[in-house]
This record gives structure tokens, sequence and C-alpha cells, in this order.
């Protein structure tokens, strides 16, 4: 069993943006390892910026040990956890006195950063090279990336098809009429309340067909579905009844898995109920670095912090310019919005958190 000296053993699976702040902020005060199965962190809201714009992704996929100094990395997926051990899936047995699930969802991304930037550069000329695109999905991410491509490319022909009845479902019906009328005004071609078969156009056609008969030309696809939480494993292991019948770990009101003393849980993997999005799992990282700090130096746990959700702000990219951002008091599209995300999406703000240059 891997384990380490005086300092308290914290172990954390997962390194997105969650477990990455998480472990930057307790490097120096735990004997601390992560698990993951990639070498690096990307900054996810980054990523379809990064399809128009390769080299934007320079700054959003970042190697953990740029700001990640004081620890141990595993590189390799966590499959089980007992009362004080996770095994990995390359047959380590690490101890641990505290633990960290902050696995997010499950991404099917290269292990090195490298790959990760050789992936940009391909779906850049994937899009390049395509006179049509089709879309499918009508989420944040497929919304996203109908307006970098309709932004940064406005000869060619997007269609973004959709199965349910409006845009972006997750936020309020102000917030998807705004974003249908401004990807319209792009000339993306958008249709709902349709699926699409992918394999139909296996035959080379480049021909494919909807659920409700229609046909769409396009040189490539891209496939913008929700993506799963990378949960199931837990089945397996001490925490299977802490699952909820979403998937989601069972949290109190510190991020403790219900239950279980020394064991947190951070990101989308919560219950919590709130806005799956990245600021909200930022807040998680720090609130549970403070609360393990305070028990590592033998505080009582009566004085750890309470997790409070924050106000529902959501922001979708549309562009380089233009935006939808739903606030507790207004929904806006446009311009104004677009100030706030669309330059930099938010990676300059994000790399600061690691205490990394913007």
């Amino acid at each position: 069993m891997e384990s380490g000296g005086s300092k308290r053993r914290v172990v954390v699976v997962g390194g997105g943006i969650a477990g990455s702040i998480l472990a930057r902020s307790i490097q120096f005060n735990a004997d601390l390892t992560i698990i993951d199965p990639k070498e690096y962190l990307e900054i996810k809201w980054a990523q379809l910026r990064s399809k128009v714009e390769p080299s934007f992704a320079e700054r959003a996929v970042v190697n953990y040990r740029d700001f990640f100094t004081n620890g141990r990395i595993v590189t390799s997926t966590a499959i089980n956890i007992t009362e004080n051990e996770v095994l990995t899936a390359d047959g380590r047995h690490i101890g641990y006195d505290f633990l960290v699930i902050a696995t997010g969802h499950s991404d099917n991304v290269p292990v090195t950063r490298t790959e990760r930037l050789h992936y940009y550069d391909a779906e850049n000329q994937k899009i390049q090279s395509a006179r049509s695109i089709l879309i499918v999905g009508g989420g944040p991410s497929g919304v996203e990336l109908a307006g970098e491509i309709s932004t940064d490319f406005p000869d060619k022909k997007v269609t973004l098809v959709h199965k349910g009845p409006r845009l972006l479902e997750y936020i309020g019906p102000k917030a998807s009429v705004k974003g249908l009328s401004l990807l319209r005004s792009k000339k993306v071609d958008i249709k709902l309340q349709q699926s699409v078969d992918l394999k139909s156009a296996s035959d080379g056609s480049q021909v494919y067909r909807t659920s409700t008969g229609e046909s769409i030309k396009a040189d490539c696809h891209f496939l913008c579905t929700r993506v799963p939480l990378s949960t199931a494993w837990l089945n397996e292991t001490i925490l299977k009844t802490n699952l909820d019948k979403d998937g989601r770990l069972m949290v109190d009101e510190y991020l403790r898995v219900k239950g279980r003393n020394n064991i947190f849980a951070i990101g989308d993997i919560t219950d919590v109920p709130e806005l799956k999005l990245g600021h909200a799992a930022i807040h998680h990282a720090y609130l549970v670095a403070k609360n393990l700090k305070l028990l590592m130096g033998g505080g009582k746990e009566s004085k750890m912090s309470v997790y409070k959700p924050g106000p529902e702000v959501a922001m979708v990219s549309l562009g380089r310019k233009h935006a939808v951002a739903q606030f507790p008091f207004a929904t806006l599209g446009g311009r104004i919005p677009g100030l706030i995300k669309s330059g930099d999406m938010f990676v300059g703000r994000t790399r600061k958190h690691l205490g990394l240059e913007p």
C-alpha cells in the first residue's frame, strides 16, 4: 500500500477543475495524491473555442505539474474504494485518511497534453475542410459550437438538430428564445423535436436522415449530446448506497458523502440542487479545501463551513462577441453578456485560480 509520512493522507479522485483547485489549495497541508487517467487539466468551457482556434487550447490545457508541485500524480483510473484505500486499474492500493471524489463526467480523452492539442488541430481541420456541418444536440455544447463555427466561418452551412422542444433546456425559456434568435441571425438552420440517425450517412452519401424523414446534407457532423457522469464505477464500492437515482453522490451541508466522516464529493457528481456549472464546482473546491485544513489541523467538525448554493447564473457564448446570460433578475442576449464571457471564455480567470499567468 502506498502511503506517506506524518501528514494526513488525502486522495483526490478526478483532476477536473474542482479536483485541481482543491489539490492546489491543500498540497502543502497534506500528503496528497491525485488519481486521474490523464496528465492535464482541461478548462472545459474553452473546448468549443479551441475547435475553431486550436491555439486557444494552449492556455486551456494545463499539465498538472504546472500548478500541483507537492504531491503524487497517479495516471490511472480508480476502480474501487475500501474503508481506507483506493484501488486503481494499474494495480495500485493507495491509502487515505481523507478521500475526495471529483470525477465529473466520463470523457474519452487522450492521456497527454500533446495528444489533446493535436486533437484540436484535427477538429479544426475537419471544420475548415467542410462546406456543410451538422451539429447534433441543442444543449450548451451544441449551441456554443454552432455559435463558434457560424462566427468564424460564416460561409459554411451549419445545421443544428435537437430532440427537445427548445434549445438550452437546462435553463429558462427566455434564454432559449434569445439563443434561438441569435443563432438564426447567424444563419444557423435549427431543427427542433427531431433526432438524427448518424448511421444513415455511413454509406458515404453524406446525407443524414432525421426522425421526421428530413434529409440533411453535411460534410461532417459533431455529436454534442450529454456526457454521462463518471460515477458508475462507485456501484462496486463502499459508496454504492450513497448514489441517488441519477447517479449522483448524496452529500451533507459540508459536501461530505452522507454517513461518511472522511469522504467528500465535489463538482457535478454531487446531488446539491443547483445548476451544474464551473463556478459552482470552484466554490465546492474551496469550501472542501477549507474544511479539510480544519479537520487535518485537529479542528472540531462543528466549525466546518457549510455549503450554500449561489444565485443561479448561467452564460452560453455564441461566438466571439455574443452570448446569452440568465441572471436571477433578468435574461440578456447579445453583446452585453458577450463582453463578460465570449472574448476569453473565462480562461484567464480560471488560470488565476491555479496560480498561473492569465
